[in-house]
């Protein structure tokens, strides 16, 4: 029996498709822990260059919780020069918008499209996880994408969510909304995917995963990309998988992805294992040799010294096909479709 398909109209704008990188935030060796600006511009610059199709912004890996309304605004303005001076100004750029309350994910939405943003990303509240029911949740998503100038991407990440899931029904219920446009998975639930992909063509509700160790699986399942904390460590591998999959190259894909789902093993144990890996692989390539640059901002602690060789094992097993990548050049070129 065929599955009955969606005949919503397409949306009119949607999330380029992709490899995306959760960006994270670099701060300096202050007791405050500032955001150290120059270094996330030097780092967003390298993703670009090293062939992300996006960036996003105030996620779960760039510590949004953890950051002031102000120091949001700051950090996408930011992003947005560095991708400007590249010679991609219209490069896309995904925020986080996640509030507990909907006035303030409407407030975030405001902030996010005046400082630079093209989409939004949203997760749903939690704060009172058993008075979350379907009809709060689902009208949570709706006000807010009612109210928001930028496209919203729905976050399902039921680990920081205190458990809250956005389920098929859920997803499918948010997709007729004309501003809501696509979900990232993180929760890595594939058959949820799948029955997203079958009901929906991606110019109605496009579907991400939520990691790279899964893209393959994603993409062969109609999903049209991911976003992956270790883009921000192998920006170039974690992007050619895609690129190799969507040129037909498909059993090159396969290989590569084999190998970034071995060095990805550590992004899935903790933020802290993350921004150690991205000090140890790329801060030398950026300039930033002060290893307090990739540390959580307080109270989280960096990892300690077992972790960090555990980390470098792990990941160490795509340094040959990283370095073996060639950066992109841009200028007059294009990105993803953006001039």
């Amino acid at each position: 029996m065929p599955i009955t398909k969606s005949t919503l109209p397409k949306k009119a704008k949607m999330l380029p498709p992709g490899v995306y990188t959760p960006v994270i935030s670099l701060y300096t060796s202050t007791p405050t822990q500032e955001i150290d600006h120059s270094a996330m511009y030097a780092h967003a610059q390298y993703l670009v260059r090293g062939g992300m199709h996006g960036l996003v912004y105030q996620g779960t890996n760039g510590e949004a919780v953890l950051l002031s309304r102000e120091e949001k605004k700051a950090v996408l303005r930011n992003a947005r020069k560095a991708v400007t001076d590249l010679g991609v100004p219209d490069y896309p750029i995904v925020a986080g918008i996640s509030g507990q309350s909907t006035n303030e994910s409407i407030e975030l939405a405001k902030d996010a499209e005046e400082a630079g943003a093209s989409f939004a990303l949203l997760l749903p509240p939690s704060f009172w996880a058993k008075s979350v029911t379907e009809d709060v949740l689902r009208g949570f998503y709706r006000d807010v994408a009612d109210a928001s100038g930028l496209p919203v991407i729905c976050y399902n990440f039921p680990g920081v969510t205190s458990g809250i899931d956005l389920n098929s029904d859920d997803l499918t219920a948010l997709a007729d909304h004309p501003n809501i446009i696509a979900t990232k998975l993180t929760c890595g639930n594939v058959g949820k995917l799948v029955r997203l992909t079958s009901t929906f063509s991606p110019d109605q509700f496009s579907v991400y995963g939520g990691s790279s160790d899964f893209l393959i699986p994603t993409l062969e399942a109609g999903g049209v990309g991911c976003v992956t904390g270790m883009g921000n460590v192998f920006p170039k591998s974690t992007a050619r998988i895609y690129d190799l999959w969507i040129s037909g190259k498909k059993d090159e894909a396969r290989q590569l992805q084999e190998v970034v789902a071995h060095a990805e093993w550590a992004c899935k144990k903790s933020l802290a294992l993350t921004k150690f890996g991205a000090g140890h692989f790329l801060g030398k390539k950026l300039g930033l040799t002060d290893p307090k640059t990739f540390y959580p901002r307080r109270p989280y602690a960096p990892p300690n010294e077992k972790a960090q060789q555990w980390t470098v094992d792990v990941m160490s097993v795509l340094v040959e096909e990283e370095d073996s990548i060639a950066e992109k050049s841009f200028g007059k070129g294009q990105v993803n479709g953006t001039k």
